[in-house]
């Protein structure tokens, strides 16, 4: 209020607003957001406190359920794995190294499709023969099987030999080490020998410490090793030569230390220690060379790889 003249001026003034009111759209987005950074940090949480079997059921839980449309079975959504219990989680249909046994479906079509209750009766006249039917499948040849089994350990018998030699030949280092190595297949499973040569041994004379070339070969001989599933028997043989030391260490004590330092390489070289199921010493009771018991041949390493598979034919695969 002002005067002017005598004259009582009264003027209004009108505060100015914040634009009238912005609407709570922005509050949805922010509660969008902290929700999906809310399951973010939840999801990595999971990953890190959960094993790697609970991954694959949650996995397995998500899976489509719906069967392959395919008749051979291998072209649909599981691949050609049948759906267990529980849930949809997949199941192998049989074991990977055993070819599938082929069982004789039972024809249970109706010659009549419109003669169904006709034909139903006269089934169970002649003694329900429908469900007899169902159950006449062929039963699986357990003794194929087996020989299929024993064929395919065969193979990978072979290519391991095959692979051994082969990789020998290929390092210059261990070239001069082939007439050391001997590899056969016998009843008991797979055989490498680690043997002395006159001018190259794997031991020093009377010592269970390996040189470096012999550990050098073990680490080949490792590798291939690993490949297979097979358990692994060690022994230790020595010659006739008597231990120089005295009574109280023989060529026993001798040969079973060889053996157990053979172990120790391979668990070195990654070999898993449970993998190994015998470490025994045979001193010179099973020569390489019977007709000379003090021969540097009888002082061997010898591993051995079982047997899974009943043996069906044994191929000799070398002979030194």
């Amino acid at each position: 209020m002002a005067k002017r003249d005598g004259v009582v001026i009264i003027k209004k003034v009108k505060a100015k607003g914040h634009g009238g009111h912005h609407g709570g759209a922005w509050k949805v987005a922010y509660a969008d957001f902290v929700t999906a950074m809310m399951s973010f940090f939840l999801l990595l949480w999971l990953l890190n406190v959960t094993t790697d079997v609970q991954k694959r059921g949650i996995a397995d839980y998500f899976e489509p359920t719906i069967s392959s449309k395919s008749e051979s079975g291998a072209g649909g959504v599981l691949g050609g794995l049948t759906i267990g219990s529980p849930g949809a989680q997949a199941m192998p249909m049989s074991r990977p190294d055993v070819e599938e046994a082929q069982m004789a479906a039972p024809d249970t079509s109706d010659d009549d499709d419109n003669d169904s209750g006709g034909a139903a009766t006269d089934r169970n006249k002649d003694g329900q023969a429908g469900s007899s039917q169902g159950s006449a499948a062929k039963p699986i040849d357990q003794k194929a099987l087996e020989r299929q089994f024993a064929r395919r350990e065969e193979q990978r018998f072979e290519a391991a030999a095959k692979a051994l030699k082969d990789a020998i030949k290929d390092v210059p280092t261990l070239a001069k080490l082939a007439n050391n190595l001997l590899i056969d297949d016998t009843p008991e499973g797979l055989r490498i020998q680690l043997v002395d040569q006159d001018k190259q041994p794997m031991f020093p004379r009377g010592s269970a410490e390996m040189l470096d070339p012999a550990k050098k070969l073990m680490a080949l001989v490792a590798q291939v090793v690993q490949r297979l599933p097979n358990k692994i028997a060690i022994s230790g043989h020595t010659d006739s030569t008597p231990y120089s030391m005295g009574g109280a260490y023989t060529n026993w004590e001798l040969s079973t230390d060889r053996a157990n330092a053979c172990r120790r390489e391979f668990i070195a070289d990654g070999v898993p220690s449970s993998r190994i199921t015998r470490i025994v010493g045979l001193a010179d009771r099973e020569p390489l060379v019977p007709n000379d018991p003090a021969s540097p041949r009888n002082r061997r390493i010898s591993i051995v790889l079982l047997r899974e598979a009943k043996p069906a034919s044994l191929t000799r695969l070398s002979q030194k």
